[in-house]
């Protein structure tokens, strides 16, 4: 009987039902793994035709267990809770992860990759800052280490991108704030860090002109990743101007509908879906502090797990292979709707 042919590290990962991670340390060193799941791995062995790339794992070997993660902003809890699921993932699969944070500066997003390079890391996971980036700097870095880009997208960062579907999550947000209620006005910063805010803006005007409604924006002046604050500051005078022409809301963004929300408690509005209600609010992220807001915020979520998975992965690939790939490759995974008091 012939065996099945199993091509690469991904496809024996599906076949024995271990982790990619998993597979991965057991390749690097056996020993490494639990007894119970190395068996289960030298079984699928016996059963497929499958023979890992020696030369590749040799290559790797002489690696350091280093691997870089970078994000732009670790005081945001959302940021902490995507690099808590990836370290882990990473020491799984044998390696040796180093947390550093941009804290909003472009020069300390170079300072940061810099720091990297010294000590040789195996591969690196990048959240850029976005529009502050120095996008060429970033470039040159993601040639030279086997780099994913994550959450926020710069194209031609990185050797692949993976993160969540704006456009999708946007769109489903905005069919059930029009089927539940007024239409949504979209709440803004003028001047957004991270580029996701500009898509969502796109996205939601989009929807709102194919579903027959008129885009309505009103724009929060501030920058940088005072987020909340400026929902605040700029919610509670875009209350008080009556900018809103609607009594529902949708913010770019959970950290700034937080804000709105203490603004609006501030002005001796009640917010959400019941009759004496003068406002909806929703946001957008399922930031970790969202659950616990009063009243409790409807939201979209990012697939946290399947995008701390899938950049795992696709670095783990990219370390292992002898050449990077000649086309950059995107993977965004669907947003879900939270619904929740505030609307």
């Amino acid at each position: 009987m012939t065996k099945p042919r199993v091509r690469n590290m991904e496809e024996f990962s599906s076949f024995s039902g271990v982790s990619r991670p998993t597979v991965s340390k057991y390749f690097n060193d056996a020993d490494s793994v639990r007894a119970s799941t190395r068996q289960k791995i030298e079984k699928a062995l016996e059963q497929c035709d499958y023979r890992p790339n020696i030369f590749a794992i040799n290559q790797n070997r002489k690696l350091t267990k280093n691997f870089g993660i970078v994000v732009p902003y670790l005081a945001d809890p959302f940021f902490a809770e995507i690099a808590r699921r990836i370290e882990t993932l990473v020491i799984a699969a044998g390696l040796r992860p180093i947390l550093l944070s941009s804290h909003g500066d472009p020069e300390l997003e170079l300072g940061n990759l810099d720091a990297l390079r010294l000590i040789k890391p195996a591969g690196v996971l990048l959240a850029p800052l976005g529009r502050a980036s120095n996008r060429m700097a970033l470039e040159a870095f993601c040639a030279d280490v086997p780099t994913v880009n994550f959450d926020a997208n710069i194209e031609g960062v990185g050797r692949a991108f993976v993160g969540h579907n704006n456009d999708q999550a946007t769109e489903i947000m905005i069919e059930y704030l029009l089927r539940s209620g007024e239409p949504p006005v979209f709440f803004e910063m003028r001047t957004p860090p991270n580029p996701n805010a500009n898509k969502r803006r796109v996205a939601y005007i989009d929807t709102m002109e194919r579903r027959g409604q008129n885009p309505q924006i009103v724009q929060a002046e501030g920058e940088g990743w005072k987020i909340e604050e400026i929902g605040y500051r700029e919610g509670r005078r875009a209350i008080s101007e009556n900018l809103f022409s609607t009594n529902t809301v949708f913010c770019s963004n959970d950290r700034l509908a937080i804000g709105f929300l203490s603004a609006a408690y501030e002005l001796g509005l009640r917010i959400g879906r019941n009759d004496d209600c003068a406002l909806r609010v929703a946001g957008h992220d399922n930031h970790p502090f969202s659950r616990y807001t009063c009243p409790t915020l409807t939201t979209v979520s990012h697939d946290y797990s399947a995008i701390a998975q899938r950049s795992v992965e696709t670095v783990l690939k990219l370390i292992e292979s002898e050449t990077f790939p000649s086309q950059r490759e995107t993977t965004l995974f669907d947003g879900e709707l939270i619904m929740r008091a505030s609307a």
